[in-house]
């Protein structure tokens, strides 16, 4: 879908056609996966967009944080959209999706309830694959920066003097 103003594929014009697309729940183009309601956005390189947005749902049922914002999960997944990973990552999401089916959903993305879902995952919680996900997830998610502050963490105190002298014995949440 190259035009002469976007040597890139997608126009503005077009990804804005496709995220008002009725009933679509996600903007794709090559390479290139947004959610519809415009909370986050990203470039594939390797996995398909169904793929990559499962992941994105099965790492917020793994760690749920209401508070957290599905673009930080997308950070923390995005590891796992190289070539290197992407067989492996693609026969998991077959997996999960064929225990999704055999519940009676379309997909995994298709399971309405968190509850359910987390019901399916905790089915598969033994397998390398979610193992490999969750294991990811630890630091892909929480070692990011911009996320400490929604965990009430002020980052490493070491090079501020420690913590002695910064609130280490500050008790007013008692």
């Amino acid at each position: 879908m190259k035009t002469e103003n976007s040597p890139r594929g997608l126009t503005r014009r077009q990804l804005l056609a496709r995220a008002t697309a009725a009933g679509a729940a996600f903007v794709t183009g090559a390479g290139f996966l947004a959610a519809r309601d415009g909370a986050w956005a990203t470039e594939l390189t390797a996995l398909e967009p169904d793929s990559f947005a499962t992941l994105v749902q099965m790492a917020r049922d793994i760690y749920p944080h209401d508070h957290v914002g599905d673009e930080y999960y997308v950070i923390a997944v995005k590891g796992y959209d190289t070539p290197d990973h992407a067989e492996n990552i693609e026969a998991g999401i077959e997996a999960l999706n064929g225990a999704a089916q055999g519940r009676g959903h379309a997909s995994y993305l298709a399971i309405g309830w968190e509850r359910d879902r987390a019901d399916l995952l905790r089915s598969m919680e033994d397998s390398p694959f979610f193992q490999r996900v969750r294991g990811g997830l630890v630091t892909g998610l929480y070692n990011q920066k911009a996320v400490w502050p929604l965990f009430g963490y002020e980052g490493a105190s070491y090079e501020l003097g420690g913590y002695i002298d910064r609130g280490f014995n500050d008790i007013n949440w008692l």
